[in-house]
């Protein structure tokens, strides 16, 4: 309880500092009244979805939208806020400096203040915009990104030979089968050899694949499609009436994927072959460093030769940073997800940063380290804010070819 009321209080706060910038520019009662009763009703909305927020159950889209729509009234009001801060810290500096000189002239400037505050509500309808185009348009604003890699020791028969990589689905937070029917067809369009899948399917049962598995099993390659778990396949996040419960919709879960056409590997492994030519794909479950840790590097690959050319899917990228690029085996090709780019970011020509890089080294797209690559995908679905920000779900084309 004291959380919450430190919580509500700590929003009410900055209620009250961004509706400083409507009060000097504006004498209007009605727009005064919009904006008091918009901002307790969303506040309140987000508190109520909250607090009976059903752990059996897992992140609801109430939630989730609930959350967005707090990120839409908030971010603006933050902004207005460290504006207007700013124009009183200036007042305060512009007090003692008079004080301490024995000057007259008074701090307060009404004119400045109308300034200040006018700028203020023209930054703060910026991230208002962005957040707004995020929720509706943004989360379906699929990427189709293409990257060319080069290897020496490439089997000459895979020389050309191309994969498409999805991850995070994230079929729970789905609410729109148009959307999710143009993004089935854009991964069909790309004709790779192999599609292959990095984890969360779901947010945390196995129901929320249910509407969408008729669209999935539409996903086409000629070499097959492959898959791994992510740390939200497990149903960790969800509290189970009993173990035996959790352990049923963990089975359903795995079963989501030969549904769909994919085969699922369980720290396995298996070659594809192309002639007298073979590589490796190696699957395995979730390894993260502050997630679930059931990943086996060495039992997934023990099918399998140092010599061999390897292609690794494994969700968390933290475990590419901690075990597999300085691994004694050469895992020439990593396939990892997980992070979303935060679905917050920038990724403009010279720019690419999202507040998850302070957290993950490898957050969005190739990296490369002792001659072995990682690819982390953005995520074809999103969870939790139901939207994206500068940094769109993504459906990742890599082309291999022999130096």
């Amino acid at each position: 309880m004291v959380k919450w009321l430190v919580f509500i209080v700590i929003l009410l706060f900055i209620d009250f500092y961004a509706f400083q910038s409507l009060k000097t520019i504006s004498k209007n009662k009605i727009i005064f009244s919009t904006y008091w009763i918009l901002s307790i009703a969303v506040l309140a909305n987000f508190v109520y979805k909250l607090a009976t927020f059903n752990r059996a159950e897992g992140i609801s889209q109430g939630v989730m939208f609930a959350f967005g729509l707090l990120i839409l009234v908030l971010t603006p009001k933050i902004i207005a806020v460290l504006v207007l801060f700013s124009e009183d810290v200036f007042r305060v500096l512009k007090l003692g400096f008079n004080y301490f000189s024995n000057t007259s002239e008074s701090p307060f400037f009404p004119n400045r203040r109308v300034f200040v505050s006018k700028i203020a509500l023209g930054m703060a309808a910026i991230p208002f915009a962005s957040v707004l185009y995020g929720m509706a348009r943004g989360k379906y604003k699929y990427q189709v990104l293409k990257h060319t890699l080069y290897f020496e020791d490439l089997p000459e028969a895979f020389n050309g030979f191309k994969l498409t990589h999805i991850s995070d689905i994230h079929s729970g937070s789905f609410d729109n089968e148009e959307k999710i029917s143009y993004g089935i067809d854009l991964i069909n369009e790309q004709e790779s050899d192999i599609i292959l899948f990095t984890g969360d399917i779901v947010n945390n049962t196995a129901n929320e694949m249910t509407p969408w598995i008729s669209h999935f099993k539409k996903l086409e390659a000629k070499d097959g499609k492959f898959s791994v778990l992510g740390n939200h396949d497990y149903g960790e996040y969800v509290r189970w009436k009993t173990k035996e419960e959790k352990e049923l919709n963990f089975k359903a879960i795995k079963d989501i994927h030969p549904k769909i056409g994919f085969k699922l590997l369980l720290n396995d492994s298996i070659y594809l072959h192309k002639g007298n030519d073979k590589i490796a794909l190696v699957g395995v479950e979730n390894w993260g460093k502050y997630f679930k840790k059931a990943g086996n590097l060495e039992l997934a690959s023990t099918k399998i030769t140092k010599e061999d050319f390897k292609i690794l899917m494994s969700h968390d990228p933290s475990h590419w940073e901690n075990e597999v690029k300085n691994h004694q085996n050469n895992y020439q090709l990593t396939l990892s997800g997980h992070t979303h780019g935060m679905q917050f970011g920038i990724e403009i020509p010279g720019i690419k940063w999202s507040p998850v890089q302070y957290i993950y080294k490898q957050w969005a797209g190739v990296y490369k380290e002792f001659n072995r690559y990682i690819n982390v995908n953005r995520g074809f679905g999103f969870l939790a804010f139901p939207g994206r920000i500068g940094i769109w779900p993504e459906i990742t084309v890599i082309t291999l070819k022999k130096k």
